[in-house]
């Protein structure tokens, strides 16, 4: 099975005047369901990864490309959350992938070290 990347917003804060958003919960969360073998005996195991992070904004509604919280997405909002975690001369995209490998390495890596070892009795 492949490792599964999911990117959420949970939770927002916006002023009511003007519905400008000034902080951002979001999450990126990879996860796979193995099956393992040891012993002769089948389990499954969930082997999951996160990063979590607060997107803090600094709403203008007087700037173009301004979206009040009520029209807003969460694709919008994973937008602005990519843009953040630009480093160097990365894009957005790039930004977001190098995160989900990272988080990907860390679930193969749960991955690897359970399929070293098992548990169990040999009877």
């Amino acid at each position: 099975m492949a490792i599964t990347t999911v990117w959420s917003i949970s939770d927002m804060e916006h002023k009511n005047a003007d519905g400008g958003v000034f902080l951002a919960r979001w999450s990126c969360v990879a996860h796979q369901n193995v099956e393992i073998d040891g012993l002769g005996k089948t389990s499954y195991s969930g082997f999951v990864a996160r990063e979590t992070g607060k997107l803090r904004c600094e709403p203008d509604p007087s700037a173009s490309g301004y979206i009040a919280y009520a029209d807003l997405t969460e694709n919008d909002v994973l937008g602005w959350v990519y843009n953040s975690l630009i480093e160097d001369d990365e894009t957005a995209a790039e930004a977001k992938a190098r995160v989900e490998s990272d988080r990907t390495a860390r679930v193969q890596g749960q991955i690897d070290r359970a399929a070293a070892d098992s548990t169990g009795v040999p009877w």
